[in-house]
Order: C-alpha cells, then sequence, then structure tokens
C-alpha cells in the first residue's frame, strides 16, 4: 500500500472559508505566520477603477491600478504600502521583472502581487513561486522582515487543479479572484452622498425614542 503525502486541500481546507483566498500557507511558514499572512489575502477583489472591458491586457490593467494607487491600496488592504511597478531584479544577469511590489508594514513583509488576464494555469504558480523566492533571498532582510509571500490575481479559477499547482511549490503562494467595474456599473453606484443620506435614515428610524421627563 502506497502512503500518500497530506495535500494542500488537506492542509488548508480551514482557509478555504468565505474571505480568505486559498493558499499553501498552512504547509510553507510557521503556524503563527500562516495565521497572519492568511489575514493579509481577501478570496475576492473588486477594483472599482479597472474597467474590465476598456483595459483587456494585463499591461494596460497594471498601469491603471498604479495609476490609481490610493484606490488600489484601499481594495487591497490599508497596511499595504506600495514598493513599485515591473519591480526589477536580476539573478547571474538576467532581469526578472515583478508586476507589482508591496509591503506589509504591520507584518512587516514584502508581498509580491502576479496579475493574470483569464483564468488560472498550473504555470502561474511556477513564475509566481520563482518571484517570490527572489524577493525573499535577495530583497528580504530576514533579520527584521517576516518571510515574503505571493498573491496570484486570475479572473477564474479552477479549485481542483489549483491544489496540485499550490502542492507543488514551497514558496508561501495565495491565488485570488480579481475583478472591475464596466462605465455602466460604476454609473450605477451609490454617490457618497446618496449612501450617508440612506445610512442617516436608517439611524433616525431605529433610534430609541426620547423620553421627556415629567414635570
Amino acid at each position: 500500500m502506497v502512503s500518500r503525502k497530506p495535500r494542500v486541500r488537506d492542509q488548508d481546507r480551514s482557509q478555504r472559508s468565505p474571505g480568505f483566498g486559498p493558499s499553501n500557507f498552512t504547509a510553507t511558514l510557521e503556524d503563527f505566520d500562516s495565521d497572519l499572512a492568511r489575514q493579509a489575502v481577501k478570496d475576492r477583489y473588486v477594483f472599482e477603477h479597472l474597467d474590465p472591458r476598456e483595459h483587456r491586457a494585463e499591461r494596460d490593467r497594471e498601469q491603471v491600478l498604479t495609476d490609481r494607487i490610493q484606490d488600489t491600496l484601499l481594495e487591497l488592504g490599508r497596511d499595504m504600502a506600495f514598493v513599485g511597478r515591473q519591480y526589477r531584479i536580476e539573478v547571474g544577469g538576467d532581469e526578472f521583472f515583478v508586476d507589482l511590489l508591496f509591503f506589509h508594514v504591520t507584518q512587516l513583509r514584502y508581498v509580491v502581487v502576479e496579475l493574470k488576464v483569464g483564468k488560472f494555469q498550473p504555470s502561474h504558480i511556477g513564475q509566481i513561486g520563482t518571484y517570490v523566492a527572489m524577493v525573499d533571498g535577495l530583497v528580504r532582510n530576514p533579520q527584521v522582515h517576516a518571510k515574503t509571500v505571493g498573491i496570484l490575481l486570475c479572473t477564474e479559477r479552477n479549485e481542483a487543479t489549483l491544489d496540485f499547482a499550490l502542492a507543488g511549490t514551497a514558496s508561501p503562494v495565495a491565488v485570488a479572484l480579481y475583478e472591475g467595474l464596466t462605465a455602466q456599473e460604476r454609473a450605477a453606484l451609490p454617490k457618497p452622498g446618496e449612501l450617508e443620506a440612506v445610512i442617516g435614515e436608517e439611524m433616525r428610524a431605529h433610534a430609541p425614542e426620547t423620553v421627556r421627563p415629567v414635570r
């Protein structure tokens, strides 16, 4: 009888709860660090400033996310700081370029983000896993920083294929979904003033009545 090694599906089943992106963090990080890293990754990101019809190419989408970096950071998380786009790393005379590099200021770790248009492919894991290892080995200060993690953003994913792909890399990687909004969808969103008015009405409707003292 052949024994099998526990797969990431078994190890990270708890990380597939709503709100957290599937990852191999429990297999590649210490327990306490795995929990922290998991908190830094959503299962789905919605970039309202990214129009999927207008911005179809990966480079175009990268440009939009960096042009509106404040909006991008709001969606990624308030503790994220932007380091660079197409961040250059040289290894043995060869050049490599990370799509987007961020730094989590609370967890003190670099976060490599690779953006893909279309469905997740297992080959994507090899690419981002390599970039995570490079940043971890050449950019991170191990005496100060936590281990580098990667977030692969794609528009579709096959969960079964994803499990095997994550099990095949030693780098801490999560795979999250992302989407943008068309101009029509953005126009349908409530304006800040309208939203505040609705919230105000709800608060007044549910506020306890004031009892006047009897004189």
